[in-house]
This record gives structure tokens, C-alpha cells and sequence, in this order.
């Protein structure tokens, strides 16, 4: 007979579980409607085996009228417990994928419903409202459990790094960065952390890494049209050479910067695997962590190896932790990626982005702005619009009206009619029309 273990962190949270599931059932709603769409996976999850989504749990919450403590660190606890399984990390990843393909359905969805002409019919008008509703539940579902599922990484990621033996043979680190130490690690804000891992189990990293402060005025610029600049960041500057000398020194500076870019991806895919070879993964997402304090003009050469040497989660991983990177250099990298070529996982940062403060979002804006990636900050303002609400994109205007008004009134115009108005209406109701 087969015994499956299960761990103490995780019969913890199945124990408190069980209770609140008891209570929400007395009390209707959520629980109803979660026991008649996957019986089986519900009942996996109390019995210990799998992990409930954290916004499954969120809303038995509610149901019960209960705050999220002391289930939030027992549910914590729990899935680092699950994550570190063997196998975990990937099938973190895949699951992540599998939602990320959710999302988009749920986001073509919505368009096609909203293109819809209005009926008189008040049973067809009913229905319309009703398959809304329920789009836009799966759309903001998929996407609180993207952004969990990328915190499990980080959160994995920390772990292993926090348990890496430090007595072994060293492996010697290409140099991803200039002698800059690793950024630090801290825990992820907003709304977006607060969900859980799906039923197919895996790891759920969440560190996220503090990147230095923005440069102080007068510092180079930075970003990828900047990224072949040699010399110090600060000084007068060298006289412009002429045009006849300065074409061939450009290109050849750039044929260098790209060979030196993907000679360090290469070195550092291979550090990697060697040190994971060797068992020492917390040495291993160290190494990774560092590109982020690099140029990030270097970040597409090691998307591009990562992928090549099937490591396509660690890019994941890399994308989830450049998404709380401090606003300027937020910008820095989707502009990068955007330079090279990349832009889906563009869109990926600048969306997993979107839970930090509004005045943040701003910054990001702004800076996006000002290294002419009008089309990213369109990106980032449109996803904002799908999953924030139209009093936080008032909020947000209300920064900048200025600068952000007219940039958030055509991502909403580009959504639908409905998304036009309803920003409108906020707009007026919080004072920013006309500012």
C-alpha cells in the first residue's frame, strides 16, 4: 500500500481549511459554485494532496465574513512546503503558462462581448450581463493566479538560496554586472501576491529584488539606446567626432557591446547549469539574480540563451523579479526587450507590473515616455485599464494629468466604448476631467 506523506505545513492549512469550508458552505455563495466546478479537485485540496488557489480561499473569506489572517501564513507556509517538492519549479512554470493562455481567452472574450449591439430584449440583455460577469471573474482570476504563481517562484527561489551549502568547490560567476552586489530581496505589494498556487502543484518563489535607486539628475541616461555608451557615467562630454569617423566607430561599438552581450549570456547559462549540477541551486538563482543589477541591454542575449539551453522558466522567474524593480528601471528593461525584439515579454513585465501604487505605475510611465516607448506605456496603461479599476486609473491620472489623460483616455478607447465611459465617469467623479 502507497502512503503519501504529507507535510506539516501543509496539514496545518488543510486543518484550517476545513474549517472555514465548513462555515462557508453553512453561509452559501462562493462555496456552491466552486463544489459544482471541480468537485474532485476541491475535495484534493481539503484532503491535503493539492493546494487551493489563494483567490479560491479569498472569496470563502468573504463568504464566511472572515479577514484573510491567520490563513494567509498557514497558506504560505503550505505552498512553500508543496513547491519544494521535486519537480516543483517546473510545474510552477507550466502552470503559469496554462494561465497566462486563460487570461488571454478571458481578455477575447471580453472584446467580443463588448462589441456586441445592445438588444431590447430584456432575456437577452440578461444573458449578455451575465456571460460579462463571468468573463470577467475568469479574467481577473487567471490573473491574480499568474502573479501568485510567479510569487511561488520567487519565494522557491529564496529558499534554495537561503539553503545552499557554502563549502563546496567554487564556481567561478561570468560577470553578468559590473562589482555590484545582488540586489536585496523583499516581498512583493499589492493586490496581485495575494493568490495561491493551482492544483497541479509546484514551486512559488516570491522574492523580489530591490534594484539600485534611479539615477540622480545629471546621470547618464540609461535604457537600451544608451547601452553602447563607453565612459563613465558622469563629466563633460567628448567633443562630437565627424560624421565620416563616428558612423564606423558606432557600428563597431555596437557589433562589440552585442558580441560582449551574448559571451556573457553564455558564460552565465553555463555557470548555472554547472552549480546546478553540482546540487548548489541557491548559488545558481544568485547568479541569475545578478543580470538584473547589469545592463539591461545584456538581458535579451540571456533571455535568448536561457531559452536555448531550455531554461525557459528561469527567464520566467528573471521577468517575475524585474516586475518590482523600482520605476526608472523598470522602464529600462521593457524598453530593452522592446529594442530587441521582444515583445511579448515586454508585455509580460510591464503586466506583472501593474500591482505596485499608482504613483509608481506614473514613474513607469514617464520614463517609458521619455525613451520614446510611447507604444510599452500604451501596453502598460491598457493592461492597467483591464484589471484595475476605472477610480484607481482616476487615481492614477491624477498624478500626471498632463502626461497620463490623454494616454489613458486612448488605451480605453482602444478596449471598448464601455471602458471609455466608465473612465469618464470616474474621471469626473474624482475631479481630474478638466485638470
Amino acid at each position: 500500500m502507497t502512503v503519501t506523506h504529507i507535510p506539516t505545513e501543509m496539514a496545518d492549512f488543510t486543518h484550517w481549511l476545513g474549517g472555514l469550508a465548513a462555515r462557508a458552505e453553512a453561509s452559501g455563495g462562493w462555496w456552491a459554485v466552486f463544489a459544482e466546478r471541480d468537485p474532485d479537485g476541491l475535495r484534493a485540496c481539503l484532503d491535503g494532496t493539492e493546494l487551493l488557489p489563494w483567490d479560491v480561499v479569498e472569496s470563502l473569506l468573504r463568504d464566511a465574513g472572515e479577514a484573510p489572517e491567520p490563513g494567509r501564513g498557514l497558506y504560505e507556509a503550505a505552498a512553500l512546503a508543496h513547491d519544494r517538492r521535486p519537480g516543483g519549479a517546473d510545474a510552477l512554470a507550466a502552470r503559469r503558462e496554462l494561465m497566462e493562455r486563460e487570461r488571454r481567452h478571458a481578455e477575447t472574450r471580453l472584446r467580443e462581448l463588448g462589441r456586441r449591439p445592445g438588444t431590447p430584449d430584456p432575456g437577452e440583455a440578461a444573458r449578455l450581463e451575465h456571460d460579462l460577469a463571468w468573463t470577467r471573474d475568469d479574467l481577473a482570476r487567471a490573473t491574480a493566479r499568474i502573479a501568485d504563481l510567479g510569487e511561488r517562484l520567487g519565494r522557491l527561489g529564496r529558499a534554495d538560496l537561503g539553503a545552499a551549502p557554502g563549502a563546496e568547490e567554487p564556481v567561478p560567476a561570468p560577470a553578468l554586472a559590473p562589482a555590484a552586489p545582488a540586489p536585496e530581496r523583499r516581498r512583493p505589494r499589492g493586490a496581485r501576491y495575494a493568490w495561491a498556487d493551482d492544483a497541479s502543484g509546484g514551486p512559488d518563489p516570491r522574492p523580489v529584488p530591490d534594484a539600485p535607486a534611479p539615477p540622480a539628475a545629471g546621470a547618464e541616461p540609461r535604457g537600451a539606446r544608451f547601452r553602447l555608451k563607453p565612459g563613465p557615467r558622469t563629466g563633460p562630454a567628448a567633443p562630437p567626432a565627424t560624421a565620416s569617423a563616428s558612423a564606423p566607430a558606432s557600428a563597431a561599438a555596437f557589433a562589440g557591446a552585442e558580441e560582449e552581450a551574448a559571451r556573457a549570456a553564455a558564460n552565465a547559462v553555463y555557470a548555472i547549469q554547472r552549480l546546478r549540477a553540482q546540487g548548489r541551486t541557491g548559488e545558481a538563482h544568485a547568479l541569475l539574480f545578478e543580470a538584473l543589477a547589469g545592463p539591461v541591454g545584456r538581458l535579451p542575449a540571456l533571455a535568448g540563451e536561457l531559452h536555448g539551453a531550455g531554461l525557459g522558466a528561469d527567464w520566467a522567474i528573471l521577468l517575475w523579479e524585474a516586475a518590482s524593480l523600482p520605476p526608472a528601471r523598470l522602464a529600462a528593461v521593457a524598453g530593452a526587450l522592446a529594442d530587441a525584439g521582444r515583445a511579448d515579454d515586454c508585455e509580460q513585465l510591464l503586466r506583472q507590473g501593474l500591482a505596485r501604487p499608482v504613483e509608481e505605475l506614473a514613474g513607469a510611465v514617464a520614463a517609458l515616455v521619455a525613451e520614446h516607448h510611447d507604444h510599452e506605456a500604451h501596453a502598460l496603461l491598457t493592461a492597467f485599464l483591464r484589471v484595475r479599476t476605472p477610480e484607481e486609473a482616476a487615481r492614477l491620472a491624477a498624478v500626471d494629468p498632463a502626461l497620463l489623460m490623454p494616454r489613458l483616455g486612448a488605451a480605453a478607447r482602444a478596449l471598448s466604448p464601455a471602458d471609455d465611459r466608465a473612465l469618464r465617469h470616474a474621471l469626473r467623479v474624482g475631479g481630474v476631467l478638466g485638470a
